[in-house]
């Protein structure tokens, strides 16, 4: 049996009041497990993102609860709030959201710097994960000199250099074309996860769904069911 990453319990998340208010999770239930890809999909304003946004510990649910070995990440202080966003949970933006005055090396090296690590031992860090992402040799570029797969593939750099345990995506293919989209995921499936480390991912993109273990549809702001993805290893 899978060993559990993440539980989220009856997610209920609304904006506004009164004849205002839209409600945009309804209460949301499901398990994230180490080891697995997974994906959650569904028509835009279904809920995805503001779902995104709860269990990475950055939008607090009006209801429910989001459980990271047994304790709910909201009701933790708000300092043990800021450790768990930083060490516990790695974002890959839609948008990479890299810094244009920085170098690539350095883009990566942010978290690491954030944990106060020495600038120099940041560097070294962060090579090392660009190494794995395959653009090394690209560190001391600022990113408009990167293709847009070298931008996703940094971001994805600077995610992991926290070492966190679940690792979330939005829409990762949005900005790339159909061939470079799926290079990115494969190389995300056979390189950055393993068994310590789940993979959530937002996306529209059918053309990704064959990595994926499972698959979670949603429709205005509920889950309307799962599938077992092609992805999936017995």
């Amino acid at each position: 049996m899978a060993d559990l990453a993440m539980r989220a319990t009856e997610l209920v998340k609304w904006f506004g009041e009164g004849d205002a208010k839209t409600v945009a999770v309804r209460g949301v239930s499901f398990d994230a497990n180490f080891g697995e890809m997974l994906y959650i999909v569904g028509p835009s304003g279904s809920g995805k993102t503001t779902l995104l946004s709860i269990i990475s510990g950055i939008l607090r649910p009006n209801e429910g609860t989001v459980s990271v070995e047994d304790e709910d990440i909201w009701n933790m202080k708000s300092d043990q709030l800021a450790e768990f966003r930083l060490n516990r949970v790695g974002f890959v933006f839609q948008d990479y959201h890299l810094f244009p005055r920085l170098t690539t090396v350095e883009n990566v090296a942010i978290p690491l710097i954030l944990k106060r690590l020495d600038w120099n031992k940041s560097m070294d860090e962060a090579m090392g994960f660009l190494e794995i992402v395959g653009l090394k040799d690209r560190a001391r570029l600022p990113p408009v000199k990167l293709s847009g797969g070298e931008q996703q593939r940094v971001a994805i750099a600077r995610a992991i250099a926290s070492r966190p345990d679940i690792l979330i995506f939005d829409e990762p293919t949005a900005s790339l074309d159909g061939d470079t989209g799926r290079r990115i995921v494969d190389f995300v499936k056979k390189n950055i996860l393993n068994e310590k480390r789940c993979i959530i991912i937002v996306t529209h993109d059918s053309r990704i769904f064959e990595y994926a273990d499972r698959i979670m549809k949603m429709e205005d702001g509920r889950i309307t069911g799962f599938e077992q993805g092609v992805g999936h290893e017995e």
